[in-house]
């Protein structure tokens, strides 16, 4: 298949349909809506531990599974997307919004923690699987509706994720905190935004991706990816299938094993579909790494909150997610000025965004103070604001020829690994570390979790009891006269907390030497440019000449 190298810099920004600006604010609106859910399921999470007794593994697993169900709807939408339009694929995702609000709601109040436990883990799941479809539309379409300035598009798109951020976490502190709202209240406030996206789509004709354009069949659209970047999915799907499994039989091994094969079943269909295709080894390098960004982005978001209220009190964690939301949103519109003005490509943003997240996380692990609080979170979210949209820009300038699979499976990557990884990794670590730094003191029989917590087959680890440390929390935040022992409990939480945050800096730090390496790779070869399939409306719009220009 015949592919020309373009540089961006010189080709127009005009898109390519005349609805292109509804199409953008359709997408928009979809992703805001898994935004505002995200917050508010975050800001609640301690209103579920108080009422059903859920350990942080608990509460890292149900939120691991508002990310997980992600991976089915935007792989499969991603999968859809290029043979039967996107119409269907919204009209289902607007089916599984409504869904995941009623599984989530009716759970009983004064429900068993095992009881709540599966209502709120696959509330959370369909809630994902609807994001995950929209996403599968979204991200392709903005990608083919601006062939030649993805980055800065992708990165407009995905302001609309830390926008549902603010005002979710916002009305969760206004309903909650403020005006007493229960957590149900709060959590059904997202289908507000569902009917909006939906009207948005309503009625909609929508532009084929290059690949689709050039009529390419699933084989070859999966050649790019193959059998190495379908292994990297296909080992996530397996953890993902092993987990489920282990809750219906006793035999952890038994889970485990029919796990990978479903894994190795799924990774033998993809090669024999791509007639044993190895795929290219920069779409594997750049699965592997968005599966890093997924850990670290939205499942330390996961925590944030929570973590913060520890530090710092409570519904404090709010404003600091927040402020951070904020900068995100407004420095997602900066992507242009960065790429076109300072000269970065996308591989220079990612690779300068994954050094000032590493440190931002550090800093937030040692600040005692709200003030500095905010300070810290400013560096964080500098650095984390662009790693998901540019990553979708670098896969879909670099392989058109995947039309909307490779994109889509890149999220469903990151999503997996946040929910699979990041939530629940997170999780299990705090409950180490906190329980770590509880067995120095007095009062680790008396406050010791009776729930062990365990991850990917790491050994068992006991927290601290959640309700019993919500207690110990109250009376110091409250600022009465607390006791030596509540004091006690509560600051071994909290130097858990603060380890854990330095932990999940090495994350950033791996994908910072990835990055480096890959911007070396593209110096090496004259620069990084996009690719574009001859003879599509991605070459020349408009008539304008298509140049080699490059640039790193």
């Amino acid at each position: 298949m015949s592919q020309v190298m373009v540089a961006d810099a010189t080709i127009s920004n005009e898109a390519i349909v005349p609805n292109a600006k509804r199409l953008l604010f359709a997408g928009f609106m979809a992703i805001f809506v898994a935004g505002v859910g995200f917050a508010i399921r975050g800001a609640i999470l301690g209103d579920w531990s108080k009422a059903y007794g859920f350990t942080d593994a608990d509460l890292g697993a149900i939120g691991g599974a508002g990310l997980t169900g992600f991976c089915f709807g935007i792989i499969i939408g991603g999968l859809l997307a290029d043979k039967i339009g996107y119409g269907p694929l919204v009209a289902a995702a607007f089916l599984f919004h409504f869904l995941s609000a009623v599984v989530s709601l009716i759970v009983p109040g004064g429900a068993e923690r095992a009881v709540a436990y599966q209502y709120l883990y696959w509330g959370s799941f369909l809630f994902a699987v609807a994001n995950g479809t929209l996403e599968g539309v979204a991200n392709p379409l903005v990608a083919t509706l601006f062939p030649h300035n993805r980055t800065h598009y992708l990165n407009i798109l995905h302001a609309s994720w830390p926008a549902g951020l603010v005002a979710g976490a916002f009305l969760s502190w206004l309903l909650g905190s403020q005006m007493h709202l229960g957590w149900k209240g709060q959590l059904g406030l997202f289908i507000i935004p569902v009917i909006g996206y939906g009207v948005l789509f309503l009625g909609q004709r929508m532009p084929k991706s290059e690949a689709a354009e050039k009529g390419l069949s699933f084989g070859e659209m999966f050649r790019d990816v193959g059998i190495l970047g379908a292994a990297v999915v296909c080992l996530l799907l397996a953890f993902f299938f092993s987990g489920i499994i282990a809750s219906w039989i006793p035999s952890a091994r038994t889970a485990q094993a029919i796990g990978y094969g479903i894994g190795g079943a799924l990774l033998i269909a993809v090669a024999v579909m791509t007639r044993f295709s190895i795929g290219s080894w920069l779409l594997f390098i750049l699965f592997i790494t968005h599966a890093l960004v997924g850990a670290v982005e939205l499942g330390t978001d996961t925590w944030i909150q929570k973590i913060a209220n520890t530090l710092f009190g409570e519904g404090r964690g709010n404003w600091l997610f927040i402020y951070a939301s904020l900068l995100m949103f407004s420095l997602r519109f900066c992507a242009h000025f960065i790429e076109k003005k300072m000269g970065l490509s996308p591989i220079g943003i990612l690779l300068c965004a994954a050094v000032i997240a590493c440190i931002g996380l550090n800093f937030l692990s040692v600040i005692q103070t709200f003030a500095m609080a905010f300070v810290a979170m400013t560096v964080y979210a500098l650095g984390k604001t662009f790693f998901w949209p540019t990553m979708l820009a670098v896969a879909s300038d670099r392989f058109p020829r995947t039309g909307a699979i490779a994109i889509s499976m890149m999220g469903g990557i990151g999503m997996l690994s946040a929910g699979l990884i990041g939530g629940p990794g997170l999780g299990y670590t705090n409950d180490r570390f906190a329980g770590e730094h509880l067995a120095k003191t007095p009062y680790a029989a008396e406050y010791r979790s009776t729930t062990p917590s365990t991850f990917l087959g790491r050994g068992e680890t006991y927290g601290i009891d959640a309700k019993k440390l919500a207690g110990a929390q109250k009376f110091v935040s409250e600022g009465t006269v607390a006791t030596p022992e509540q004091k006690a409990v509560v600051d071994a939480y909290q130097q858990g907390n603060r380890q854990t945050l330095r932990a999940d800096s090495v994350i950033p730090a791996i994908m910072a030497l990835i990055y480096l390496g890959l911007f070396v790779y593209f110096k090496s070869i004259g620069g990084y440019r996009a690719v574009h399939l001859s003879g599509t409306h991605a070459v020349e719009p408009n008539g304008i000449p298509v140049t080699t220009e490059s640039r790193v």
